[in-house]
């Protein structure tokens, strides 16, 4: 979630860069920039975009999952053996 305390121009942070830099590694929270009074941009610190790419990656392979256990429930798999077996027959 984006704090809307943490929100400054682009200027700002140009003249700032290191102390929001600072905040950015301390916090760990994003700010966002904004250009011509409009959000343009999103910054964080490269360890907290990690650990948001790690969650992301994460959630894809429940959300797989998921979808396999669905397709299970529904009856549209089938034993690894049996798929397997037809794989080897068909292509002796």
């Amino acid at each position: 979630m984006i704090d809307l305390n943490e929100v400054y121009s682009l200027t700002e942070f140009q003249r700032n860069a290191k102390e929001h830099v600072e905040r950015l590694s301390r916090t760990g929270k994003p700010q966002v920039l904004t250009i011509n009074g409009k959000a343009a941009v999103v910054v964080q610190d490269a360890a907290s975009y990690q650990r948001m790419l790690e969650e992301r990656d994460h959630l894809e392979a429940l959300a797989g999952v998921r979808r396999g256990l669905d397709a299970m429930s529904r009856g549209e798999t089938r034993p690894l053996e049996d798929a397997l077996r037809d794989l080897q027959a068909r292509y002796e």
